[in-house]
């Protein structure tokens, strides 16, 4: 076990402005990495894609440097920072040599403290979003992604809503309202640092200390419930038409659990089996393979801090959309009626405890999976236990887990593609 990152080997410490700070030596490396985030996701913006046009805009110069100023000093150590969003947290991560951690955080410190949002910088910037997001429209999974969100989730659900926002709301966002947004909620309170690599541990969180120990910021709202995210008790359908494509891709899926459900490594085994181990599981192997009816087919569990979705993607010829969508449907009525066979159990958790060592062989996998478990409250010893957890789980139970989230007759489906010669609504006719 000594192997594994745990409290063996972590250096765990809250400063007392609210930051957490976790550390592993790792004298193999010549390199450092910092992971982590903070409190200030799209959970708390009022305009869809603030978070995300912030996080972009944070990384285009600050009161001591300017955007140039500031990529050079990163690019002459060949040096790496990036600012990214989340739907509950804003995330960085950065990578320097060993003996460049303090430029990378003060670099750190001086991005999320006092970004300038320069008015060049930014209008440029909008206008590369905006590029983007009519591209978005043209991209046939992009949409599809789109409106199972709309469909899954109610309009005043966070989930409702995509990260990049509306062609509307980014032409609205002004520079007061990213400052405000900054001043109002970003701060130490709840946020992770963790540093991975070739580092004395005392050091290295004494230098986070002299860096960011003395941010405080008393406007930072605190976290607050998510809004239920009702089950899918019936059919939801919708197709969105795109010219000049010669693919469907499709969602089909439901409401899934969260990280912190008692059964989400259950649904993970299950998820695994379904549409992810080999050539995509059951999925890949009988749609794709047995039958040619996709170009692709797997399934994605997306839980997180909130009840992501639990859904199955394909793409497909436009003839093929039915049969595929009632393929998908044996496949889960297949899994809800007929327990799992110990041998295909057993390769699936090998499969899956056989992933951990290779997350785990950067010093990117093993920050990774450090903010994780602290993100999620899972406990440093998690990777110690996480084997025999995945072992525990029987065949009945992911009967029953399945059960509890997904039915052949009650999901969210949606496309995007060339029109269809069947409209997909009649699929279940």
């Amino acid at each position: 076990m000594p192997d594994l990152p745990g409290p063996d080997n972590i250096l765990r410490h809250t400063l007392p402005n609210g930051i957490t700070v976790l550390i592993r030596e790792n004298s193999d490396a010549q390199s450092v990495v910092i992971d982590g985030l903070l409190r200030a996701g799209a959970v708390y913006e009022q305009q869809h894609g603030l978070v995300n046009f912030l996080s972009a805009a944070m990384m285009r110069g600050t009161q001591r440097r300017d955007f140039a100023t500031l990529h050079e000093e990163l690019e002459g150590v060949g040096a790496s920072l990036d600012i990214d969003s989340g739907v509950h947290h804003l995330l960085f991560d950065g990578k320097a040599l060993a003996e460049d951690l303090p430029l990378l955080l003060d670099l750190l410190n001086d991005v999320l403290r006092y970004p300038s949002f320069p008015e060049t910088q930014v209008e440029r910037l909008r206008g590369e979003m905006l590029t983007g997001l009519k591209l978005q429209q043209q991209n046939t999974r992009y949409m599809a992604s789109k409106l199972f969100r709309q469909h899954a989730y109610p309009a005043h659900h966070p989930y409702h809503h995509g990260l990049s926002g509306e062609i509307e709301t980014i032409s609205a966002i002004s520079l007061d309202d990213l400052r405000a947004f900054h001043a109002q909620q970003v701060g130490p309170q709840g946020m992770i640092v963790v540093i991975v690599g070739n580092v004395q541990a005392n050091a290295a969180l004494q230098a986070v200390a002299d860096t960011l120990g003395d941010w405080h910021n008393p406007h930072q709202a605190p976290p607050s419930p998510l809004p239920d995210a009702p089950p899918i008790t019936r059919p939801t359908i919708e197709h969105f038409p795109i010219a000049g494509k010669s693919q469907v891709d499709l969602l089909l899926g439901v409401v899934g659990p969260s990280r912190y459900a008692d059964d989400f490594l259950t649904a993970r085994v299950a998820n695994n089996i379904f549409g992810v181990f080999g050539m995509f599981g059951r999925l890949g192997k009988v749609i794709r393979e047995e039958q040619g009816l996709a170009y692709y087919s797997s399934s994605q569990l997306l839980g997180g801090h909130g009840p992501g979705a639990w859904r199955v993607s394909a793409g497909v010829d436009p003839s093929n959309v039915q049969q595929a969508v009632d393929s998908i449907r044996q496949q889960i009525a297949r899994l809800l009626a007929e327990p799992v066979g110990a041998d295909e159990l057993e390769d699936n958790k090998l499969n899956i405890m056989g992933s951990l060592p290779l997350s785990l062989e950067s010093n990117e996998g093993v920050a990774a999976q450090i903010v994780a478990m602290e993100s999620y409250g899972l406990g440093l010893d998690y990777l110690y236990r996480y084997s025999d957890a995945i072992n525990s789980i029987t065949a009945a139970q992911i009967q029953e887990t399945m059960a509890r989230y997904w039915s052949p007759d009650a999901f969210v489906l949606t496309s995007a593609g060339p029109e269809i010669a069947v409209p997909i609504a009649s699929v279940l006719q």
